[in-house]
């Protein structure tokens, strides 16, 4: 049974009821089984859950629903939980753990859709389409671990925004069980459809807390058969820039990645993860990586990649760059980009920052707030790094060599101001792709517009009136 000393003794009725509807070994409530699904990835928040209940079916997630709701209970989805601001962290809930509802329901290569549920594995979903000839360009880290349902609630980022947009931007239609046990079935497949409120976009990006995301029909795309990739040294993400704008503005939407590394993430990455190995003779700077890709097999892209590196030579915006000759040169190219969150785990602890300015303010932003991280605590280690081409950076700040760990940690309240006021006076946002979760609940009402605030919360009532879903997260 539930372990008295940490979380609040369930109903022998609702867990009976549970149990009779799902079977035994998809209850569980033995704090050594339910372990898992009560810690996030990065220890920063310790849940407790009064059980985790593993749905099949739509149709098991409307009866959790109804029950938890009878007996005032809360619920908390959750996906691969593999989220980093503490958004699938149970406090005197259950959770319900989607994994078992994992089935693509159809697959539709003409209408370029695919129809899962929202227990499915990231990569799961990239290979289905990959098996029809079609590309879900979705794609992230834990891409082998996180689930759709996951990456729908939190509005999941990635390497390909530039191109194909966030998670929102993926999504025709959702299947949702709401906070009464109602679905709400709105799995259209159609790209054009004003009948009324487009309701998918309340439960995108809402953490759960206005509804449990089951089922999705998402877009498919044309798989790239050519790809040009190239790593780039400069001397400042004020040229990092000026190069993105040129090639922008030059290879259009062939422009699928652009990725920036300062020096401290290429240093690090190099030292600490396995297989590695400097691209240059010299160290730079600023880095960036680049990716072009296209459907079209006849398109030679490293020769359009080339020529604009050249004019970006004679515009002395690169001081160095390496074009990748083949798949093997450009996964290793892209292993130093991928390699930087292990890298920072080696480098001690990391006060973490999921920013987005304007995209002409990203040189502008990391100088700043360098300089305003640098005056907090000279000794600090700034790894600024991520989308840049999509505005989007994980502006890291590392502890000092020389300092412990939980006595750099007690500053975050100072770095988070500094930081997050200069987001805030450049019209960009705290949170860009992890969500707000319980991280940073108390950011977004410093930051957020009063009157959107109190939308949110009229829906949030409205839909949800009992706060049985996901309580404490965001709002």
């Amino acid at each position: 049974m539930p372990d008295a000393l940490n979380r609040q003794p369930i109903a022998e009725e609702l867990l009976d009821t549970l149990v009779y509807r799902l079977g035994a070994d998809y209850v569980l409530t033995e704090a050594s089984d339910m372990l898992p699904y009560v810690q996030e990835q990065r220890r920063l928040y310790p849940g407790h859950a009064l059980a985790v209940v593993m749905p099949a079916c739509t149709a098991d997630v409307a009866y959790i629903v109804k029950q938890c709701r009878h007996h005032g209970v809360a619920l908390v989805p959750q996906g691969g939980n593999t989220g980093l601001v503490g958004g699938g962290v149970p406090h005197q809930s259950i959770v319900v753990a989607l994994g078992r509802m994992n089935r693509i329901r159809d697959i539709d290569p003409t209408n370029a859709t695919i129809t899962v549920e929202a227990g499915c594995i990231l990569q799961a979903v990239q290979d289905a389409a990959h098996d029809a000839g079609r590309l879900f360009p979705l794609s992230l880290a834990a891409e082998g671990s996180c689930q759709i349902g996951g990456n729908l609630a939190t509005n999941a980022g990635g390497i390909n925004v530039l191109r194909y947009g966030n998670a929102r931007d993926l999504v025709l239609g959702l299947e949702v069980v709401l906070a009464d046990g109602r679905v709400m079935n709105g799995l259209t497949a159609l790209r054009k459809d004003n009948t009324g409120y487009d309701l998918k976009h309340l439960f995108i990006g809402s953490e759960g807390t206005l509804g449990i995301i089951t089922a999705a029909v998402l877009k498919l795309y044309p798989m790239p058969r050519g790809k040009a990739t190239a790593l780039v040294g400069c001397d400042s993400p004020h040229q990092v820039l000026a190069l993105y704008d040129q090639l922008r503005s030059r290879l259009s939407d062939t422009l699928t990645a652009f990725e920036f590394l300062p020096r401290f993430a290429m240093d690090a990455v190099l030292s600490h993860v396995h297989g590695t190995r400097a691209p240059f003779n010299q160290s730079f700077a600023s880095y960036a990586l680049i990716e072009l890709t296209t459907p079209d097999a006849d398109l030679d892209l490293n020769p359009r990649l080339e020529a604009a590196l050249a004019d970006a030579f004679e515009n002395n915006i690169v001081c160095d760059a390496i074009i990748a000759t083949s798949s093997k040169q450009s996964q290793e190219l892209w292993r130093l980009r991928e390699g930087v969150a292990e890298a920072q785990i080696a480098e001690g602890a990391s006060i973490k920052h999921d920013i987005s300015v304007p995209v002409s303010r990203i040189a502008d932003f990391i100088e700043a707030a360098s300089a305003a991280c640098l005056s907090i605590l000279p000794a600090c280690r700034i790894c600024a790094f991520g989308h840049v081409g999509d505005g989007n950076l994980h502006f890291n700040v590392s502890q000092p060599v020389d300092m412990e760990a939980n006595d750099f940690m007690d500053l975050t309240p100072r770095f988070n101001r500094a930081v997050h006021d200069l987001v805030a006076d450049m019209n960009g946002s705290i949170s860009a792709e992890h969500g707000i979760g319980l991280a940073k609940r108390t950011e977004l009402r410093r930051y957020q517009d009063p009157v959107a605030l109190a939308l949110m919360e009229g829906i949030k009532t409205a839909l949800d009136p009992q706060g049985l879903f996901n309580p404490g997260k965001l709002l």
